[in-house]
């Protein structure tokens, strides 16, 4: 587990350049951590640059990548992948993660469209993130994606990701909210498919709101509150891997400050209370010896 997991701890956040000001006095006590896109920062000076610099000396930071686009059939974009690599080396960016999907086709498509779910595939996309891997010098973290249909598929969403994590020696991106997004698209149970998880296997995780277009169908917006299901989910989390490190992702629609950074202390107090249930449990354990 430990060279999965990712050097960062406790709750963190999505840097978006509307935060900046609004974060400007935030202490890492108040969150540990954040993530950004690397596209939208790589090159980025002047005024702008001066005040995401301030946030790396400040604070631990992860990419979470937009624009790989790893289970493409178009070649692998190697001058992005040099280009992360730089500005993870500047900014002393502790980890990469990117999405397990695909977003070009001879061109860039600017959606996240799912891979189709066999061994074909699977293989495939490992090769990529192999390489991929071997250009950042590093173990990458891959996110189960949402998505709304499963083209030609011939294995399940658990068992693909599975295939893919396993071939690559890669880390798995957590993401609690696709976890209930898909359940209710696709009628699967949301712990059950937490559990066939490779959970040692997780270098950390987001968690987010959705929208409700209609009783059976979830859309991943990143646009709301996070919903009482996947609180309800990430406390099963980290009853089965402990309190990993976890990322409030809230990318429209955002709240004032303080309102985003209730949400971050909720997801703490919950790491805090996974903490202080396995201390007890530890402290009983010797007590009974």
């Amino acid at each position: 587990m430990d060279k999965h997991r990712f050097a960062i701890a406790g709750a963190g956040l999505g840097l978006r350049r509307s935060l900046l000001a609004p974060l400007a006095d935030v202490s890492t006590n108040e969150v540990q951590f954040l993530e950004v896109a690397p596209e939208n920062w790589i090159g980025v000076g002047g005024r702008l640059g001066r005040q995401f610099r301030a946030y790396t000396e400040r604070f631990p930071f992860v990419c979470h990548g937009l624009s790989l686009s790893i289970g493409s059939r178009d070649p692998l974009n190697i001058d992005l992948l040099k280009a992360v690599k730089g500005f993870m080396r500047d900014h002393g960016v502790i980890g990469y993660s990117e999405h397990l999907s695909y977003c070009s086709d001879d061109g860039q498509l600017y959606d996240l469209l799912p891979i189709p779910f066999t061994e074909d595939a699977a293989r495939r996309v490992a090769e990529r993130i192999v390489r991929a891997q071997d250009i950042l010098g590093q173990r990458i973290a891959i996110e189960n994606a949402s998505y709304y249909c499963a083209p030609g598929a011939q294995m399940s969403e658990s068992e693909f990701i599975n295939a893919v994590v396993e071939e690559a020696d890669c880390s798995l991106l957590l993401d609690i909210n696709n976890i209930i997004v898909n359940s209710v698209n696709h009628g699967y149970d949301a712990e059950t498919f937490l559990r066939s998880m490779p959970l040692e296997r997780v270098a950390y995780a987001h968690i987010a709101g959705h929208y409700h277009e209609a009783e059976d169908l979830r859309v991943d917006t990143h646009g709301a509150p996070v919903e009482a299901p996947a609180w309800k989910l990430l406390e099963r989390f980290y009853a089965l891997a402990g309190p990993v490190p976890t990322l409030l992702e809230r990318d429209f629609n955002l709240p004032p400050v303080p309102e985003l950074l209730g949400e971050v202390a909720q997801i703490r107090e919950r790491q805090v209370r996974c903490d202080a249930g396995a201390s007890g449990r530890r402290a009983h354990a010797e007590s009974s010896v």
